[in-house]
């Protein structure tokens, strides 16, 4: 039986194992009874290969024999009878040396479990775990089972061991989605600020590249379990016509064979610029995921779902947390991006690598005000403005570049929060900054200018708004406070004192 210890580290990878996969990796007896036990249907083998090879390096060792000696090479399926599904992937080598004429004869014949060929001959023999894993594997192996995308497997490693010698080494595999009973996944996804798009020009055959911030509130928090369909509960409705739509680009993409029910219990508002849909879509994606043990990053997850287009902030700060910085897209004919587009219109570009991430200091704090003024820019709003506006002028765009390499970072990787600010503050003042600041609301120029005058180091706009944020080192209620007396005139809002998230988004698997 294998250890504890060995499944608290698969679970590490494949998350929280069932009862019945744990017998199945850890078990010392049959299989493919195991297996009629629990689907209550007979277990039919069904052999895919059948050859004698000689044994190479890393399979004599496995069996205890010379290098070159014959072996008999097996690769089975387990199959339920009554669904026709298959069960258990398993790849077996023995060497012929160690078996009788009549052994031989029922192994070959094929289509025979190994444990009645064992009981047939009456022969004692023991079983010896030598190591269960999680991982992929070639798609020929996924097809098997009529699995498409990257799924992960669950498998365990085995000797059968008569009179002191290995007489089989045997694979054994099934998905990690299979038998695990109901699972439950919980996704907590981080905001994000957005400081500023750093090359709407283009002249050097670049565009975009962004810099900005995970936050670790407020939140996106997202729960999923299997259904046969698709469904949200809670939320906007905004918010859960984003699940659905990123949840059934994933299942066309990965060909998942069922749906999920989603719960969106804690969320923030949508279009104040904090980066909730990116967000959403990446939370579904993923819990989608690991319900159905697909393997797939984030950068990939957010090219399926149309996300990233423009900024890869809101990806990276899923994936990793910290403060970022993204290298933007090629531009031009038959490049990443032909025109100055936003996310929401720029399907089928790829997130942009990210080329500096660092932790962002802990002790430096982060307010938010959120006005519930008009909503920042989107959709067919947000594209015309990119088109009006790009592109900016390349003097700003210098100067920009000058400003993030010899200001932000520096500040940022010294923990001088007075240099960091100089570079927030001048951000605000260039480039397209410069276009979203211009057209925000009113309350959130003021907000800006509120929260310098009260002492904070640095203030801006995050992407088109309306929420302004400010850094500092403490004094962060009395700021808040002259804030709220700026938002309530203007039809209220929310104050969020907040810090950096160093992590992406945490994920749990119940």
């Amino acid at each position: 039986m294998s250890s504890p210890l060995l499944c608290t580290d698969l679970e590490r990878v494949a998350g929280p194992l069932s009862p019945l996969q744990r017998v199945l990796l850890g078990t010392d007896g049959s299989v493919t009874r195991l297996l009629e036990l629990a689907s209550g249907a007979p277990v039919a083998v069904i052999t895919r290969l059948q050859v004698v090879e000689r044994a190479d390096p890393r399979i004599a060792e496995q069996l205890q024999v010379r290098p070159g000696e014959e072996v008999n090479h097996r690769v089975v399926e387990l199959k339920n009878t009554r669904s026709g599904e298959t069960l258990i992937y398993a790849e077996s080598y023995t060497p012929l040396s160690r078996l009788s004429p009549s052994f031989r004869d029922d192994l070959m014949r094929a289509d025979i479990p190994i444990g009645k060929i064992l009981e047939m001959h009456r022969l004692e023999t023991r079983r010896e775990i030598l190591g269960i894993s999680a991982g992929t594997r070639p798609q020929e192996v996924a097809a098997v089972f009529g699995l498409a995308g990257n799924p992960l497997f669950l498998s365990r490693q085995y000797r059968i061991i008569h009179e002191n010698s290995p007489l089989m080494h045997i694979e054994e595999t099934f998905p990690a989605m299979f038998f695990a009973g109901e699972r439950r996944v919980v996704v907590r996804a981080p905001s994000r600020l957005h400081l500023g798009l750093l090359d709407m020009n283009g002249s050097l055959g670049r565009v975009d590249g962004g810099v900005g911030i995970a936050l670790d509130h407020p939140e996106v928090v997202l729960s999923a379990r299997r259904s046969e369909g698709f469904s949200v509960v809670g939320g906007d409705e905004d918010a859960r016509s984003r699940v659905l739509a990123a949840a059934d680009a994933i299942a066309r993409a990965l060909c998942l064979p069922g749906g999920a029910e989603f719960s969106l219990p804690s969320l923030y508002p949508g279009h104040v610029g904090l980066g909730r849909g990116t967000q959403l879509a990446l939370s579904a994606a993923t819990a989608l995921c690991h319900l159905y043990g697909q393997v797939c990053p984030p950068h990939e997850l957010a090219l399926i779902t149309g996300r990233g287009g423009t900024s890869g902030i809101g990806t990276a700060a899923f994936s990793t947390g910290g403060f970022l910085v993204d290298g933007g897209h090629s531009f031009g004919t038959s490049r990443d991006k032909a025109a100055f587009l936003p996310s929401s219109a720029s399907p089928g570009v790829r997130p942009p690598e990210i080329i500096a991430r660092h932790d962002f200091p802990p002790h430096w704090e982060i307010l938010l005000a959120i006005p519930r003024s008009a909503p920042g820019a989107s959709g067919a709003i947000e594209k015309s403005l990119f088109s009006q506006y790009c592109p900016v002028p390349q003097e700003e765009v210098r100067e920009l570049a000058h400003i993030v390499l010899f200001l932000l970072l520096p500040g940022l990787v010294e923990k001088d929060l007075e240099l960091f600010g100089k570079a927030v503050n001048r951000m605000q003042e260039l480039g397209f900054k410069k276009v979203e600041n211009m057209l925000a609301p009113p309350v959130s120029r003021d907000l800006i200018s509120t929260m310098r005058n009260a002492g904070a180091v640095a203030a801006g706009l995050s992407s088109f708004g309306p929420t302004v944020f400010c850094f500092g080192e403490g004094g962060m209620d009395d700021i808040g406070r002259e804030c709220r007396e700026v938002l309530e005139p203007a039809g209220g809002g929310d104050i969020v004192c907040t810090r950096a998230r160093n992590a992406g988004a945490f994920v749990t698997v119940t």
